[in-house]
């Protein structure tokens, strides 16, 4: 079953702090001031060498070297602020992006955690759909066993029946073959008792005639004396 990965809030890079509007007015006057500075002290050049004057070679001379040095310590105090500006900006960014990663790495380890218990659950289903399988493979081959067992009953028992209906077959057979052989052998004994018979019975009437004619003559003899 597939699960969609959690969702999780896309954080920007942190980009450095803007410059103020202030900061850029007094970078620009101070460049401005030691523009200027620079500017006179070369006009001051210009001016005092065609005199040709001494005094005013010296005034031009110091007065170029105080506005060289003025220009060079703002010069030198704009690129210290630019660098600890930079260095605060470049602070804040690490700063920032030390937070980012932080958060970063509390949703990498939710996002870890919860793909470890999704990882663990389906391997937990997946071992119970394997055994579901297996006993299912198991029942079927029980319930195949059975039924080649219930096949194998069923094969006998036709079996079985086939040669009972063929004993029964044998048996009308013979008991009709019997039946012929007794309606023969009667026929042959009632052929040789039948004269037999006919003797005994002519016998019999003979004797009833001779009592019949004994017993008249006695009566007549009665009758005479």
């Amino acid at each position: 079953m597939a699960s969609s990965s959690p969702s999780r809030p896309v954080t920007a890079a942190p980009t450095s702090a803007p410059t103020r509007p202030g900061r850029r007015r007094q970078r620009s006057v101070r460049v401005t001031v030691a523009v200027l500075l620079l500017s006179l002290a070369t006009l001051a050049v210009v001016v005092a060498l065609p005199t040709q004057s001494a005094v005013w070679l010296s005034v031009a001379a110091v007065l170029s070297l105080a506005c060289g040095w003025a220009a060079a310590r703002i010069v030198y105090t704009e690129l210290a602020q630019s660098r600890r500006e930079a260095a605060a900006d470049r602070a804040a960014q690490a700063q920032a992006y030390r937070t980012m990663f932080s958060e970063r790495a509390s949703e990498h380890a939710e996002f870890t955690s919860a793909m470890t218990e999704r990882l663990v659950r389906r391997d937990k289903e997946i071992a119970d759909l394997e055994n579901a399988v297996v006993a299912a493979q198991q029942r079927a081959m029980e319930a195949e066993t059975r039924v080649q067992r219930e096949s194998r009953r069923a094969n006998d028992a036709q079996e079985q029946v086939a040669a009972l209906q063929e004993e029964v077959a044998q048996l009308q057979i013979r008991k009709a073959e019997e039946a012929d052989e007794l309606a023969s052998w009667d026929a042959a004994l009632l052929a040789q008792v039948q004269p037999g018979v006919e003797a005994v019975v002519d016998l019999m009437a003979w004797e009833e005639k001779v009592s019949a004619g004994a017993q008249g003559g006695e009566g007549e003899q009665q009758k005479h004396a």
